[in-house]
């Protein structure tokens, strides 16, 4: 009779495990602190409000761009921290268009087509900063957290000069309902903005290789390319789509605020996105990716930092509480601590439920 193999627990087979846990740890604290109203929604001039929707709202920048990150995450086995320099820069081309547009046509307003032709030219001025960063990376074999330290450095100042050297206001009417809400709909438009690049994501890695390839090149770039793939035309194409990821959270950002700030806009959202993709159950060090732990992983993050808020935890003292909250995750995602969970956890029912068996006569 041969022996009955053993069943393990395995941590690393739930990929998901963590960022649920702290998730539902999050907002058992809010219960705790608020009661069950922290799951109250009201309609309020047409259009809900609540703490859910306001984590909806307040993640809409966040969410997108940690989806790109993870995507270059897994295929360049680096991080990208000048994304909040693209959505800086990006979105000052997009002021910059409907300046020019209005001041070459005094009296005119802004409509939809002057906007969305405003919003093209932001995505492909991503793309092009996206295929900078790329290039370093992929054909110069640059480092991806030093090949992005260029735009880290020097974006903002560039974003500076492209709005004319001032803050330019684009209290438009339909910047405020991009910002805020369309007439007749109830629900924000940055949640819908985020839901649609969710849906837009999910379908394109559903009908393409691309997710295949990326985590094929992450994991052994040299036997990705005797397979056939392109690990230049990977890791190029990733870091495209996280630029025009961080064209559509710069739009996001700027019509929420009314106004572009080259200096404050996206503001170190980089920490948050390298940090939610790691929640989200990616390898910080390539070739493992997931949209959902992604998504999770950013809204995490909003969540934690609207609990400091609502705890009334201080401006300051929200940066050594984030700190600490890094720490302990960061420790609880080592291998040496999930490799111990996991035997810790290990289950061995296989020898406990053997039947012995009767002898053949």
């Amino acid at each position: 009779m041969p022996e009955p193999t053993k069943r393990k627990f395995r941590l690393s087979s739930f990929p998901l495990f963590l960022p649920l846990v702290v998730l539902l740890l999050l907002v058992a604290v809010n219960i705790v602190s608020g009661g069950f109203g922290y799951f109250a929604i009201e309609l309020r001039n047409g259009v809900i409000y609540g703490p859910i929707p306001s984590v909806l709202y307040g993640a809409a920048e966040l969410v997108i761009i940690t989806i790109g990150m993870s995507l270059v995450n897994a295929s360049s086995r680096g991080q990208d921290i000048s994304v909040g320099v693209i959505g800086a820069v990006t979105s000052a081309v997009f002021a910059m268009v409907l300046r020019e547009y209005l001041a070459r046509s005094p009296g005119s307003a802004v409509s939809w087509g002057v906007v969305l032709a405003a919003f093209f030219i932001s995505c492909l001025t991503g793309a092009l900063l996206g295929a900078f960063n790329g290039t370093l990376v992929s054909v110069f074999k640059v480092q991806p957290m030093v090949a992005t330290l260029i735009l880290f450095t020097a974006g903002r100042s560039l974003a500076f000069l492209i709005d004319g050297k001032v803050s330019p206001n684009l209290q438009y009417p339909i910047i405020k309902q991009i910002g805020f809400s369309l007439p007749g709909i109830p629900i924000q438009t940055p949640i819908l903005i985020t839901i649609a690049c969710i849906i837009l994501f999910a379908v394109v890695f559903k009908l393409t290789n691309l997710k295949l390839y990326s985590q094929a090149v992450g994991i052994n770039e040299e036997a990705a390319r005797l397979n056939g793939i392109n690990p230049v035309a990977v890791k190029l194409t990733s870091f495209i789509i996280l630029g025009v990821c961080c064209s559509i959270a710069g739009f996001i950002a700027v019509s929420k605020s009314g106004r572009h700030d080259s200096v404050n806009i996206l503001k170190f959202i980089e920490l948050d996105a390298i940090l939610a993709v790691a929640l989200g159950g990616n390898a910080l060090g390539g070739g493992k990716f997931s949209v959902k732990g992604a998504v999770i992983g950013a809204y995490t993050i909003e969540i934690l930092n609207q609990t400091l808020l609502r705890l009334k935890v201080g401006g300051e003292a929200i940066k050594l509480m984030k700190a600490l909250f890094i720490i302990i995750l960061m420790v609880l995602a080592s291998p040496v601590v999930q490799a111990y969970l996991t035997k810790l956890f290990t289950r061995r029912t296989a020898e406990e439920t053997i039947v012995p068996t009767k002898e053949v006569l």
